[in-house]
Protein backbone atom coordinates (compact mmCIF):
# COMPACT_ATOMS: atom_id res chain seq x y z
CA UNK A 1 0.00 0.00 0.00
CA UNK A 2 1.43 3.46 -1.19
CA UNK A 3 1.86 6.39 0.92
CA UNK A 4 -1.25 8.36 -0.56
CA UNK A 5 -3.38 5.16 0.03
CA UNK A 6 -2.25 5.11 3.64
CA UNK A 7 -3.24 9.00 4.50
CA UNK A 8 -6.58 8.18 2.80
CA UNK A 9 -7.86 5.72 5.49
CA UNK A 10 -6.24 7.40 7.97
CA UNK A 11 -8.12 10.15 7.04
CA UNK A 12 -11.45 8.13 6.76
CA UNK A 13 -10.48 6.67 9.87
CA UNK A 14 -10.39 10.01 11.81
CA UNK A 15 -13.85 10.97 10.18
CA UNK A 16 -15.39 7.99 11.69
CA UNK A 17 -14.08 8.42 14.58
CA UNK A 18 -15.48 12.14 14.50
CA UNK A 19 -19.20 11.08 13.75
CA UNK A 20 -18.81 9.12 17.35
CA UNK A 21 -19.71 10.81 20.05
CA UNK A 22 -17.66 11.77 22.70
CA UNK A 23 -18.58 10.28 25.83
CA UNK A 24 -18.81 6.54 24.15
CA UNK A 25 -15.00 6.76 22.94
CA UNK A 26 -12.77 7.84 25.70
CA UNK A 27 -9.80 7.48 23.31
CA UNK A 28 -12.03 10.48 20.51
CA UNK A 29 -12.96 12.38 23.85
CA UNK A 30 -8.85 12.73 25.00
CA UNK A 31 -7.72 13.55 21.08
CA UNK A 32 -10.79 16.09 20.78
CA UNK A 33 -10.08 17.50 24.11
CA UNK A 34 -6.09 18.27 23.73
CA UNK A 35 -7.03 19.33 20.12
CA UNK A 36 -9.40 22.15 21.54
CA UNK A 37 -6.86 22.83 24.41
CA UNK A 38 -4.03 23.89 21.50
CA UNK A 39 -6.31 25.30 19.54
CA UNK A 40 -7.67 27.69 21.89
CA UNK A 41 -4.28 28.54 22.65
CA UNK A 42 -4.38 29.88 19.06
CA UNK A 43 -7.95 31.69 19.51
CA UNK A 44 -10.05 29.14 18.36
CA UNK A 45 -13.38 30.64 16.31
CA UNK A 46 -16.83 30.53 18.57
CA UNK A 47 -19.20 29.07 16.28
CA UNK A 48 -22.28 30.88 15.66
CA UNK A 49 -24.92 28.57 14.05
CA UNK A 50 -28.81 29.71 12.79
CA UNK A 51 -30.60 32.10 10.77
CA UNK A 52 -29.80 34.30 7.93
CA UNK A 53 -32.71 36.48 6.76
CA UNK A 54 -33.77 39.33 4.53
CA UNK A 55 -35.46 42.12 6.80
CA UNK A 56 -37.96 44.34 5.45
CA UNK A 57 -38.61 46.97 7.67
CA UNK A 58 -41.59 49.50 6.98
CA UNK A 59 -41.33 52.60 9.03
CA UNK A 60 -44.97 54.71 8.73
CA UNK A 61 -43.88 58.42 8.96
CA UNK A 62 -47.18 59.23 10.57
CA UNK A 63 -49.27 56.70 12.82
CA UNK A 64 -50.33 53.95 10.97
CA UNK A 65 -54.05 53.56 10.17
CA UNK A 66 -55.56 50.16 9.73
CA UNK A 67 -56.75 49.14 6.26
CA UNK A 68 -55.37 51.74 4.31
CA UNK A 69 -51.68 52.67 3.19
CA UNK A 70 -49.68 55.14 5.00
CA UNK A 71 -46.61 56.78 4.10
CA UNK A 72 -43.71 56.07 5.21
CA UNK A 73 -40.09 54.32 4.26
CA UNK A 74 -39.38 50.35 3.05
CA UNK A 75 -36.02 49.72 3.53
CA UNK A 76 -34.15 46.18 3.17
CA UNK A 77 -32.12 44.86 5.87
CA UNK A 78 -29.57 42.28 6.28
CA UNK A 79 -30.73 40.07 8.96
CA UNK A 80 -31.42 36.86 10.72
CA UNK A 81 -31.05 36.70 15.00
CA UNK A 82 -27.81 34.42 14.13
CA UNK A 83 -26.62 36.96 11.14
CA UNK A 84 -26.85 39.90 13.53
CA UNK A 85 -24.98 38.61 15.75
CA UNK A 86 -22.01 37.07 14.11
CA UNK A 87 -21.95 40.65 12.56
CA UNK A 88 -21.82 42.37 15.69
CA UNK A 89 -19.04 40.48 16.51
CA UNK A 90 -16.85 40.69 13.28
CA UNK A 91 -17.17 44.19 14.08
CA UNK A 92 -15.83 44.13 17.57
CA UNK A 93 -13.30 42.12 16.37
CA UNK A 94 -13.78 38.85 17.13
CA UNK A 95 -13.58 36.40 14.46
CA UNK A 96 -16.81 33.82 14.54
CA UNK A 97 -17.08 30.90 12.23
CA UNK A 98 -20.75 31.12 10.93
CA UNK A 99 -23.10 28.20 9.91
CA UNK A 100 -26.59 28.32 7.96
CA UNK A 101 -28.22 28.30 4.80
CA UNK A 102 -28.99 31.32 2.28
CA UNK A 103 -30.71 31.01 -1.42
CA UNK A 104 -29.13 32.18 -4.90
CA UNK A 105 -32.38 34.08 -5.41
CA UNK A 106 -32.03 37.44 -3.44
CA UNK A 107 -30.34 38.39 -1.04
CA UNK A 108 -27.04 36.50 -1.98
CA UNK A 109 -23.05 28.84 4.00
CA UNK A 110 -25.08 26.99 2.17
CA UNK A 111 -26.49 28.57 -1.15
CA UNK A 112 -28.20 26.79 -3.81
CA UNK A 113 -31.13 27.51 -6.55
CA UNK A 114 -33.99 25.99 -4.81
CA UNK A 115 -33.29 27.79 -1.41
CA UNK A 116 -35.90 30.59 -1.11
CA UNK A 117 -33.94 33.05 1.54
CA UNK A 118 -35.38 33.59 4.73
CA UNK A 119 -37.40 36.55 4.80
CA UNK A 120 -39.11 38.34 7.69
CA UNK A 121 -40.90 41.83 7.41
CA UNK A 122 -41.29 44.25 9.86
CA UNK A 123 -43.70 46.76 10.82
CA UNK A 124 -42.45 49.25 12.66
CA UNK A 125 -44.15 52.22 14.66
CA UNK A 126 -43.11 55.74 14.52
CA UNK A 127 -41.04 55.51 17.38
CA UNK A 128 -39.24 52.35 15.36
CA UNK A 129 -40.70 49.71 17.60
CA UNK A 130 -41.82 46.71 16.07
CA UNK A 131 -45.59 46.49 15.87
CA UNK A 132 -46.11 43.33 13.88
CA UNK A 133 -44.13 41.02 11.70
CA UNK A 134 -44.36 38.35 9.61
CA UNK A 135 -41.29 35.02 9.24
CA UNK A 136 -40.87 33.40 6.19
CA UNK A 137 -38.03 30.77 7.30
CA UNK A 138 -38.95 28.20 6.24
CA UNK A 139 -36.13 27.42 4.13
CA UNK A 140 -33.88 27.61 7.51
CA UNK A 141 -35.21 24.56 9.14
CA UNK A 142 -35.42 22.59 5.49
CA UNK A 143 -32.12 23.42 4.60
CA UNK A 144 -29.50 23.64 8.00
CA UNK A 145 -29.92 20.36 8.33
CA UNK A 146 -28.32 17.93 10.55
CA UNK A 147 -26.48 16.49 7.40
CA UNK A 148 -25.13 20.38 7.11
CA UNK A 149 -24.33 21.40 10.64
CA UNK A 150 -22.25 17.76 10.90
CA UNK A 151 -20.05 18.85 8.14
CA UNK A 152 -18.39 21.40 11.04
CA UNK A 153 -18.09 18.57 13.67
CA UNK A 154 -14.58 20.18 14.11
CA UNK A 155 -15.28 23.52 14.02
CA UNK A 156 -17.56 22.98 16.93
CA UNK A 157 -16.12 20.62 19.11
CA UNK A 158 -12.95 23.49 18.98
CA UNK A 159 -14.83 26.65 19.59
CA UNK A 160 -14.35 28.32 23.09
CA UNK A 161 -18.11 28.96 22.75
CA UNK A 162 -20.82 27.77 20.73
CA UNK A 163 -24.27 30.18 19.93
CA UNK A 164 -27.68 28.70 18.17
CA UNK A 165 -30.75 30.60 17.60
CA UNK A 166 -34.03 28.43 18.09
CA UNK A 167 -34.52 29.01 14.02
CA UNK A 168 -32.94 25.86 13.55
CA UNK A 169 -35.37 22.80 13.72
CA UNK A 170 -35.25 20.61 17.02
CA UNK A 171 -33.25 17.76 14.86
CA UNK A 172 -30.72 20.39 13.92
CA UNK A 173 -30.57 21.82 17.29
CA UNK A 174 -29.32 18.13 18.52
CA UNK A 175 -27.20 17.93 15.85
CA UNK A 176 -25.61 20.63 16.61
CA UNK A 177 -24.25 19.03 19.97
CA UNK A 178 -23.50 16.21 18.44
CA UNK A 179 -19.69 17.11 18.97
CA UNK A 180 -20.11 18.99 22.27
CA UNK A 181 -17.85 18.14 24.87
CA UNK A 182 -17.94 20.44 27.54
CA UNK A 183 -18.66 23.72 25.36
CA UNK A 184 -20.32 26.73 26.65
CA UNK A 185 -23.76 26.60 24.43
CA UNK A 186 -25.78 30.15 24.62
CA UNK A 187 -29.53 29.30 23.07
CA UNK A 188 -31.22 32.45 21.89
CA UNK A 189 -34.77 31.52 21.97
CA UNK A 190 -35.60 34.00 18.81
CA UNK A 191 -39.36 34.18 19.34
CA UNK A 192 -41.98 33.09 21.85
CA UNK A 193 -43.18 29.89 19.89
CA UNK A 194 -39.72 28.83 19.02
CA UNK A 195 -38.25 29.42 22.55
CA UNK A 196 -39.74 25.93 23.22
CA UNK A 197 -37.25 24.32 21.44
CA UNK A 198 -35.32 24.07 24.02
CA UNK A 199 -36.73 21.42 25.63
CA UNK A 200 -35.29 18.64 23.45
CA UNK A 201 -31.51 20.24 24.36
CA UNK A 202 -31.56 21.92 27.61
CA UNK A 203 -29.06 19.35 28.98
CA UNK A 204 -26.11 21.16 26.37
CA UNK A 205 -27.58 24.72 27.33
CA UNK A 206 -25.38 26.94 29.74
CA UNK A 207 -26.70 30.44 28.55
CA UNK A 208 -30.54 32.05 27.82
CA UNK A 209 -31.18 35.47 26.70
CA UNK A 210 -34.94 35.24 26.49
CA UNK A 211 -37.43 38.35 26.69
CA UNK A 212 -39.99 37.93 30.00
CA UNK A 213 -42.65 36.40 27.22
CA UNK A 214 -39.76 33.73 25.69
CA UNK A 215 -39.22 32.92 29.64
CA UNK A 216 -42.49 32.33 30.28
CA UNK A 217 -42.80 29.88 27.35
CA UNK A 218 -39.70 28.21 27.70
CA UNK A 219 -40.70 27.82 31.21
CA UNK A 220 -43.61 26.41 30.69
CA UNK A 221 -42.46 24.13 28.19
CA UNK A 222 -39.64 22.93 30.60
CA UNK A 223 -41.45 22.69 33.55
CA UNK A 224 -44.98 20.24 31.36
CA UNK A 225 -47.02 22.79 33.31
CA UNK A 226 -48.84 25.75 32.23
CA UNK A 227 -48.07 27.78 35.48
CA UNK A 228 -46.77 30.53 34.38
CA UNK A 229 -48.51 33.73 32.74
CA UNK A 230 -47.44 36.61 30.80
CA UNK A 231 -46.74 39.50 32.41
CA UNK A 232 -47.43 43.36 31.73
CA UNK A 233 -43.82 44.75 31.95
CA UNK A 234 -44.88 48.38 31.86
CA UNK A 235 -46.31 48.02 35.75
CA UNK A 236 -43.47 46.87 37.01
CA UNK A 237 -40.22 47.94 38.09
CA UNK A 238 -37.34 45.93 37.62
CA UNK A 239 -37.14 44.40 40.98
CA UNK A 240 -40.85 43.99 41.38
CA UNK A 241 -40.44 42.68 37.82
CA UNK A 242 -37.58 40.49 38.92
CA UNK A 243 -39.81 39.32 42.01
CA UNK A 244 -42.70 38.43 39.84
CA UNK A 245 -40.42 36.43 36.79
CA UNK A 246 -38.10 34.38 39.65
CA UNK A 247 -40.19 31.70 39.76
CA UNK A 248 -39.61 31.06 35.80
CA UNK A 249 -36.30 32.43 36.41
CA UNK A 250 -35.62 29.00 39.01
CA UNK A 251 -37.01 26.83 36.53
CA UNK A 252 -34.37 27.17 33.67
CA UNK A 253 -31.83 27.36 36.90
CA UNK A 254 -32.94 24.07 38.09
CA UNK A 255 -32.53 22.24 34.84
CA UNK A 256 -28.70 22.77 34.87
CA UNK A 257 -28.66 26.49 32.92
CA UNK A 258 -25.61 28.37 34.43
CA UNK A 259 -26.45 31.85 33.02
CA UNK A 260 -30.05 33.45 32.63
CA UNK A 261 -29.90 36.85 30.11
CA UNK A 262 -32.95 38.41 30.38
CA UNK A 263 -33.62 41.59 28.04
CA UNK A 264 -35.96 43.94 29.23
CA UNK A 265 -35.51 46.38 26.46
CA UNK A 266 -35.55 50.04 27.71
CA UNK A 267 -35.31 48.43 31.57
CA UNK A 268 -32.17 47.13 31.08
CA UNK A 269 -30.89 43.61 31.82
CA UNK A 270 -31.34 40.72 34.45
CA UNK A 271 -28.41 38.63 34.99
CA UNK A 272 -29.07 35.80 36.98
CA UNK A 273 -27.22 32.66 38.20
CA UNK A 274 -26.37 29.89 40.89
CA UNK A 275 -22.98 31.17 40.84
CA UNK A 276 -21.01 33.99 41.95
CA UNK A 277 -21.66 36.63 39.20
CA UNK A 278 -18.70 38.94 39.88
CA UNK A 279 -16.37 36.12 39.22
CA UNK A 280 -18.21 33.95 36.69
CA UNK A 281 -16.95 33.23 33.30
CA UNK A 282 -17.99 31.27 30.32
CA UNK A 283 -15.66 29.75 28.17
CA UNK A 284 -11.94 28.84 28.65
CA UNK A 285 -11.05 32.60 29.62
CA UNK A 286 -8.30 35.00 28.21
CA UNK A 287 -7.01 33.91 24.53
CA UNK A 288 -4.77 35.32 22.00
CA UNK A 289 -6.26 38.31 20.62
CA UNK A 290 -5.37 41.14 18.12
CA UNK A 291 -6.62 44.41 16.96
CA UNK A 292 -10.19 46.06 18.58
CA UNK A 293 -11.27 43.14 20.48
CA UNK A 294 -7.53 43.07 22.26
CA UNK A 295 -8.18 46.71 22.89
CA UNK A 296 -11.55 46.60 23.91
CA UNK A 297 -10.38 43.75 26.40
CA UNK A 298 -7.61 45.97 27.78
CA UNK A 299 -10.06 49.46 28.03
CA UNK A 300 -12.46 47.78 29.55
CA UNK A 301 -10.73 45.60 32.46
CA UNK A 302 -9.49 48.66 33.48
CA UNK A 303 -12.31 50.42 33.71
CA UNK A 304 -14.58 48.04 34.70
CA UNK A 305 -13.15 46.45 38.38
CA UNK A 306 -14.41 43.20 39.25
CA UNK A 307 -13.64 44.04 42.85
CA UNK A 308 -16.98 46.02 42.63
CA UNK A 309 -19.00 43.50 43.23
CA UNK A 310 -16.84 41.29 45.51
CA UNK A 311 -19.02 41.78 48.42
CA UNK A 312 -21.21 38.98 47.98
CA UNK A 313 -19.22 35.80 48.53
CA UNK A 314 -20.25 32.21 48.14
CA UNK A 315 -21.76 30.79 51.10
CA UNK A 316 -19.75 27.85 53.05
CA UNK A 317 -21.17 24.80 51.89
CA UNK A 318 -24.61 25.52 49.81
CA UNK A 319 -25.74 27.18 47.06
CA UNK A 320 -27.12 30.52 46.19
CA UNK A 321 -28.91 32.35 43.76
CA UNK A 322 -27.67 35.53 42.51
CA UNK A 323 -29.63 38.45 40.50
CA UNK A 324 -27.73 41.87 39.36
CA UNK A 325 -29.77 44.66 37.54
CA UNK A 326 -28.22 46.32 34.28
CA UNK A 327 -29.60 49.45 33.71
CA UNK A 328 -30.25 50.60 29.52
CA UNK A 329 -28.52 53.57 28.38
CA UNK A 330 -30.01 56.56 26.95
CA UNK A 331 -30.26 56.54 23.21
CA UNK A 332 -31.45 58.19 20.25
CA UNK A 333 -33.80 55.11 19.04
CA UNK A 334 -33.47 55.06 15.24
CA UNK A 335 -34.93 51.59 15.15
CA UNK A 336 -34.95 48.78 18.11
CA UNK A 337 -34.61 45.55 15.73
CA UNK A 338 -31.60 44.58 15.96
CA UNK A 339 -31.01 45.35 19.97
CA UNK A 340 -31.13 42.47 21.70
CA UNK A 341 -28.84 40.79 18.40
CA UNK A 342 -26.25 42.96 19.10
CA UNK A 343 -26.67 42.75 23.18
CA UNK A 344 -25.77 38.93 21.97
CA UNK A 345 -23.27 39.79 19.71
CA UNK A 346 -21.07 42.15 22.27
CA UNK A 347 -21.57 39.85 25.22
CA UNK A 348 -20.24 37.16 23.46
CA UNK A 349 -17.26 38.84 21.73
CA UNK A 350 -16.34 39.98 25.34
CA UNK A 351 -16.93 36.51 26.57
CA UNK A 352 -14.98 35.38 23.82
CA UNK A 353 -12.11 37.55 24.45
CA UNK A 354 -11.85 36.70 28.12
CA UNK A 355 -13.85 39.43 29.70
CA UNK A 356 -15.81 37.94 32.56
CA UNK A 357 -19.83 37.63 32.90
CA UNK A 358 -20.56 40.91 33.76
CA UNK A 359 -17.85 42.66 32.23
CA UNK A 360 -19.30 41.01 29.13
CA UNK A 361 -22.89 41.96 29.44
CA UNK A 362 -21.94 45.80 29.85
CA UNK A 363 -20.19 45.87 27.24
CA UNK A 364 -23.76 43.83 25.12
CA UNK A 365 -25.51 46.86 26.24
CA UNK A 366 -22.97 49.52 25.43
CA UNK A 367 -23.50 47.31 21.57
CA UNK A 368 -27.20 47.62 21.54
CA UNK A 369 -26.79 51.14 22.40
CA UNK A 370 -25.39 52.14 19.28
CA UNK A 371 -27.38 49.85 17.38
CA UNK A 372 -30.58 51.40 18.13
CA UNK A 373 -29.25 54.19 17.00
CA UNK A 374 -28.26 52.86 13.44
CA UNK A 375 -30.52 52.97 10.34
CA UNK A 376 -29.28 48.66 9.94
CA UNK A 377 -29.87 45.75 12.22
CA UNK A 378 -26.18 46.07 13.28
CA UNK A 379 -24.11 49.61 13.37
CA UNK A 380 -22.00 49.72 10.54
CA UNK A 381 -19.05 50.19 12.89
CA UNK A 382 -18.70 50.60 16.62
CA UNK A 383 -16.21 52.97 17.93
CA UNK A 384 -13.74 51.84 21.15
CA UNK A 385 -13.86 54.41 23.30
CA UNK A 386 -18.32 54.93 22.94
CA UNK A 387 -18.50 51.12 23.58
CA UNK A 388 -15.88 51.29 26.77
CA UNK A 389 -17.20 54.81 28.27
CA UNK A 390 -21.00 53.40 28.06
CA UNK A 391 -19.54 50.12 29.36
CA UNK A 392 -18.27 51.68 32.36
CA UNK A 393 -21.24 54.03 32.91
CA UNK A 394 -23.76 50.10 32.82
CA UNK A 395 -21.08 48.20 34.98
CA UNK A 396 -20.86 51.16 37.65
CA UNK A 397 -24.58 51.79 38.00
CA UNK A 398 -25.56 47.82 38.02
CA UNK A 399 -27.29 46.49 41.14
CA UNK A 400 -27.35 43.43 42.95
CA UNK A 401 -30.87 43.14 43.69
CA UNK A 402 -30.94 39.36 45.20
CA UNK A 403 -28.53 36.88 47.05
CA UNK A 404 -29.84 33.82 48.95
CA UNK A 405 -27.71 31.36 50.85
CA UNK A 406 -29.81 28.36 49.49
CA UNK A 407 -28.61 26.00 52.45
Amino acid sequence: MDSSSVHERLNAVFRHLLQQPCEANPVLHKVLLTSRHLQKQEAAEPVIIGGMVLDIHATPSIPANPRTTTPGKVNYVLGGVARNVAECMSKLGAKPYMISALGLDMAGIRRQKDINTAVVSNILDVNGELAAAVASVESIEKFLTPDWIRQFIRHISSAPVLMVDANLSPPALAASFAAECNIPVWFEPVSVTKSRRITSVVKYISVVSPNEDELVAMANALSGENMFRPIDRNKHLAESLFQTLKPAILVLLEKGIRLVVLTLGSDGVLLCSKELLSSMRIGPGKTKTYGFIRDLYETVTSRCHSSRYSGATEPAGGSQFFAVHFPALPASVVRLTGAGDCLVGGTLASISAGLDVMQSVAVGIAAAKAAVEAETNVPSQFNLTAIADDAKTVYAAANVLFYQSML
